[in-house]
């Protein structure tokens, strides 16, 4: 490793990275989830537990297809999310002070993103991940093994995907969805016409979308100059994922290089073995050394290879933000899925979610040289105005066929862009964004309401309200506050 050179540095400080009141909420913070999602007033989250919760965790539903995992103090719970499942709405009650709930949603959204509905998620020691001697043998003998037939070896232990039926394929917005539905049962029963909360995005984007390489091999960071040629000619800056062992030689020179042309830089793993996680012990060690490695290379961000990951204990990584953790991982070495495709805190981490098929899965085991998938995926995620996170590994655009579907997505992204629908960003301007609307606050003045907090010029007010029984949102033009909203205040504090 060459001397870390702080001079370039877009890390911040410790105090920058921790992470924002109730951005990891308690199980008594019933509201605190939901006001971090929405950014609104605290008058506005009027939600109290009703009864006892259960001692024993699963499956129930909110509504007709909104799925939630964990404790209840109505009905039953199911240890299977495909089968009959009990709908805890109809036990949803109205007071004069807002909604009582027969669940703490705080927790229910906690238990998805940190996948706690999989099998043995729950141990802090041993992390949720296959460790056969097969599949130690595999990562083993990996570097050696072309494409065709680790494609094969992938289809062999991905079989039955297909048929698994939570999280949904190919996008699963719970987290969202239930979010919504709680501000629809508040608009629905509390007597208010709108709710005003700080938009998701800057400039009042309606969703974004980041490109990200994964640089696997030597000869994927070879061709790393020729991609960023492929994203600078549709205007698209991107950020490359470094593997710091083993794998190839890492230059000061190519890091330089990527950073001289505005890409990003971040760290992949440490060896890309795949036994990242697994032992607590040996993450503590590793953890060590890819610290050290972010400073070097001047890295706010991470990703762990193969998306292998068990977020209580990314506690040890000295990053502003992760790339970890897929919004539905069907397809992946490790299943599950955090079910949403917004960005959430995890400790002082800034969590990203990948929320697109990755580049290799797309190619190799669904044998689709289409964008159709993508554009799928991207209306679907646009729809709940999330975050589009794309891998796409330069290892295998050096393939004619893979970089013709790739430039397709880039033309794709750009028209988006051009029409105004999306804000397509660094990793690094997402997470700070995110941090900086994390810490804004939404107060009433004499005129209305009004964003207060750094970067306020960037944001947006929003109002939720409903058009028959579709929740709608509606933003507030630039700069202006409505006068008119006292009297909805008025009622909330009523």
């Amino acid at each position: 490793m060459w001397a870390e050179t702080p001079a370039r540095t877009i890390r911040k400080p410790r105090d920058y990275m921790s992470a924002p009141p109730g951005s990891n909420p308690t199980n008594n913070q019933v509201d605190a989830a939901f006001r971090d999602y929405y950014r609104c007033p605290e008058a506005f989250a009027a939600f109290t537990s009703a009864g006892k919760l259960s001692e024993d965790r699963g499956y129930f539903r909110l509504g007709p297809d909104i799925i939630c995992y964990g404790r209840s103090s109505s009905g039953f719970r199911a240890e299977r999310a495909a089968g009959e499942l009990y709908d805890v709405e109809k036990d949803v009650v109205a007071d004069g002070s807002g909604l009582r709930l027969p669940f703490n949603p705080s927790e229910i959204i906690a238990n998805l993103r940190y996948e706690r509905y999989t099998p043995n998620s729950n141990g802090r020691e041993k992390a949720p991940m296959p460790t056969s001697i097969l599949r130690k043998a595999y990562y083993l003998a990996r570097p050696l093994l072309p494409v065709s037939v680790r494609k094969h070896l992938q289809r062999i232990h991905l079989h039955g995907w297909n048929n698994i039926s939570f999280p949904r394929w190919p996008v699963d917005a719970s987290v969202e969805r239930t979010f919504e539905k709680l501000l629809t049962l508040l608009l629905r029963t509390q007597s208010m016409n709108r709710i005003p909360f700080i938009w998701f995005w800057p400039h009042g984007y309606p969703s974004c979308a980041i490109m990200t390489h994964d640089v696997e091999t030597a000869r994927g960071r070879d061709f790393c100059h020729q991609l960023m040629d492929l994203d600078d000619a549709y205007s698209v800056k991107s950020s490359f994922q470094i593997v710091p062992e083993r794998r190839y030689s890492v230059s000061e020179s190519f890091i330089n290089a990527i950073w001289d042309r505005g890409f990003e830089v971040n760290v992949h793993d440490l060896n890309h073995d795949g036994h990242l996680v697994g032992d607590r012990r040996r993450f503590r060690q590793r953890a060590k050394r890819i610290n050290q490695y972010a400073r070097a290379y001047r890295a706010a961000g991470f990703r762990s290879a193969a998306l292998y990951r068990t977020l209580d204990w990314w506690e040890d990584l000295d990053f502003a933000y992760d790339m970890s953790v897929p919004s539905v991982g069907h397809l992946e070495a490790q299943q599950g899925g955090c079910c949403s495709v917004t960005p959430f805190f995890v400790g002082h981490i800034l969590e990203l979610p990948v929320t697109a098929v990755q580049d290799y899965s797309l190619f190799y085991i669904l044998r689709q040289f289409s964008i159709d998938l993508w554009v799928k995926q991207i209306d679907a995620i646009s729809e709940q105005h999330g975050l589009l996170s794309f891998i796409v590994h330069p290892d295998y655009l050096i393939h004619r066929q893979a970089q013709d579907t790739y430039i397709r997505l880039l033309a794709h992204l750009a028209r988006l862009r051009e029409e105004g629908r999306i804000w397509i960003a660094l990793p690094q301007q997402v997470n700070d964004w995110w941090r900086l609307r994390a810490r804004m606050r939404l107060v009433y003045t004499r005129t209305g309401w009004a964003i207060e907090g750094e970067g306020q010029e960037r944001a947006r007010i929003a109002y939720a309200s409903l058009k028959g029984d579709r929740l709608v949102y509606s933003l507030e033009p630039a700069c202006q506050a409505r006068a008119d909203t006292l009297n909805e205040f008025a009622k909330s504090l009523s």
